[in-house]
């Protein structure tokens, strides 16, 4: 394919995202008259109104220093998501060529998936105390397992017979394994990757709050003592941006160039 297709090919390709984004865009408004209606029920202290969260978080990002704790904690999520994305997909990679492997693994993974994340966090807080650590080792312990299944489950149900064929038509092993291979087990695991990393999002934040490390949780905790409700919701609201920021700027245009496949496979005009 030549350049200027390519650039063209990718260009109708973000714009087909960004108007898909319009769905997106009511199921926001969806959610904000829903808080409308739990606000105009239960009033300023229980629920602030959307508008004032959002003015809240308003007020907090014109500070700098808030700034840098926003940043914090998306760095932590994403150190730790990046780890348990390279771990997790690395061994469930290894254990779907290995049944063997794969059925020792899943006991495993039953026992670490039933730990609730606090106790990691408090096992982790003993281990590395008020340090990044914790929250890293947090985040890869609740996310790396998801990453593996996902991995391990493309692995194991891949079609034999198209690796057959096109062994057949002389691909070599590594042709194999980027043509049909990955393609398949990019299906298993990018919905993985979108549920790790909320998952490290979220564990990011309660790490903080609970070890006392700064970032959005330490803020949180300053707005629970302060019994700052609007303040709280703003913070929240600020570390759900930042998700939806890299899930929908990162990860989404990352699995659309894997997963070209599917609109091929669409008729013309039909969404899913």
């Amino acid at each position: 394919m030549t350049v200027p297709g390519l650039v063209s090919d990718r260009s109708l390709a973000a714009l087909r995202f960004l108007w898909g984004g319009w769905a997106g865009v009511a199921a926001l408004a969806l959610l904000a008259a829903l808080w409308q209606a739990g606000h105009e029920a239960y009033g300023d202290f229980i629920l602030p109104a959307p508008l004032a969260t959002l003015s809240a978080a308003g007020t907090i990002l014109t500070d700098p220093h808030n700034w840098s704790t926003a940043l914090e904690t998306i760095r932590r999520a994403l150190q730790g998501f990046v780890l348990a994305t390279v771990l997790g997909t690395t061994l469930g990679l290894i254990a779907g060529y290995s049944a063997a492997t794969l059925r020792l693994a899943r006991p495993l993974l039953t026992v670490i998936l039933g730990v609730p994340p606090i106790a990691w966090i408090v096992l982790a807080m003993i281990w590395f105390g008020s340090t990044d650590g914790t929250v890293l080792v947090t985040i890869a312990i609740a996310a790396t397992p998801l990453m593996f299944v996902g991995a391990a489950e493309g692995v194991a149900s891949r079609d034999r017979g198209l690796d057959d064929m096109a062994k057949a038509f002389g691909a070599s092993g590594w042709q194999r394994v980027r043509t049909v291979g990955m393609r398949h087990v990019a299906a298993h695991v990018f919905p993985a990757l979108t549920i790790s990393l909320g998952s490290a999002f979220k564990v990011a934040v309660m790490a903080e709050l609970l070890a006392n490390t700064g970032g959005i949780g330490g803020a949180l905790a300053r707005a629970r003592s302060n019994l700052d409700v609007a303040t709280a919701l703003a913070w929240v609201m600020i570390a759900v941006g930042a998700l939806i920021a890299v899930e929908y700027g990162v990860v989404h245009p990352i699995r659309s160039t894997f997963e070209r496949w599917r609109e091929a496979a669409r008729p013309w005009g039909v969404k899913r």
